[in-house]
């Protein structure tokens, strides 16, 4: 640890695990003295402030990874992230001969250092979804992953998922009640179309088994990507991929498409099909026909489709 004169700015005397005042960081250091990440402009300082308890209401998922870095999310509560002001400063500090200074606590009493850090060379960030601040729609959000200098790693608080550098499928049980939406927002309840999707992908799994089907779903794993997609439903003896939506709106159909041509990338040539509430309109009906997608619905004690002879 470099130690100076007290009243030279550029000389840091913080040890790691040290709690101070914010205010006072500031006042020697620089520094923005609010938000999350503060450049500093009196000292060869970015300083990076982390809350991972508080900052799920703003849509940050900080943490450290199963890679040994720590992952923090970027500034910017509404929207699509960009790479600017705070989010640059991390990105560049290394070329301006800053450091990174990481503590946890963001608001303006005390807070705790963590340590130095840096940006690795290969892939120091990645993209990620989160919801806005307060539950807000789902937005594109920066991820740096942060290597430890002086910071030590801790046992046993990784984060759930870090990007992997390969494809990993996954089969697992139907009745797994996540969603994708759930691992981006894990905190929220669950809107009333999820539960409904849920409920028509639990009754038309049992009607598979009836008929002597094996079923499962899939946890996908894209190299490099944070987000695990998640399918609704899987029919293993028919090799059938079937995508579940609460409501027959053109909006539901349309993204219920879209998904099935994401995950129908990762498996063995599914066909494809989609499990809705009732008949959708003819034109939509049209759509999915030639497109190939095969779609099902409750009608009595059993189920239309629009393979059936």
């Amino acid at each position: 640890m470099e130690v100076r004169s007290a009243a030279d700015p550029a000389a840091w005397d913080i040890a790691v695990g040290e709690v101070v005042k914010r205010v006072d960081l500031h006042e020697r250091y620089g520094g923005r003295r609010q938000g999350g990440i503060g450049p500093s402009r009196v000292s060869h300082n970015v300083f990076v402030f982390t809350d991972p308890a508080k900052g799920h209401k703003h849509g940050y998922f900080d943490g450290w990874g199963e890679d040994g870095f720590y992952h923090y999310a970027g500034e910017g509560q509404i929207g699509d992230q960009k790479m600017t002001q705070g989010n640059l400063a991390i990105l560049n500090h290394a070329q301006e001969g800053r450091a990174l200074r990481v503590f946890r606590g963001v608001a303006s009493g005390m807070c705790e250092y963590l340590g130095e850090f840096t940006l690795p060379e290969e892939r120091p960030w990645y993209r990620t979804q989160a919801p806005e601040t307060n539950g807000g729609p789902i937005r594109s959000v920066i991820m740096f992953r942060l290597q430890p200098l002086s910071a030590e790693v801790p046992v046993g608080t990784q984060l759930p998922h870090t990007p992997s550098d390969k494809l990993v499928v996954e089969s697992i049980d139907v009745e797994a009640q996540h969603t994708e939406r759930m691992q981006v927002d894990p905190s929220r309840e669950p809107y009333e179309a999820e539960r409904a999707e849920a409920k028509l992908v639990r009754a038309y799994a049992d009607h598979l088994r009836l008929q002597g089907h094996a079923v499962s779903r899939h946890r996908i794993s894209p190299a490099g990507v944070a987000k695990q997609l998640l399918t609704d439903l899987y029919d293993v003896t028919a090799n059938r991929l079937y995508e579940a939506k609460g409501s027959v709106a053109r909006e539901a159909i349309r993204m219920a498409i879209g998904q099935l041509l994401d995950y129908a990338r990762f498996l063995p040539q599914p066909e494809l099909a989609l499990l809705v509430p009732s008949q959708p309109e003819p034109d939509l009906l049209d759509l999915c026909s030639r497109l190939q997608i095969v779609v099902v619905w409750p009608k009595g004690d059993g189920y239309l489709s629009t393979d059936a002879a």
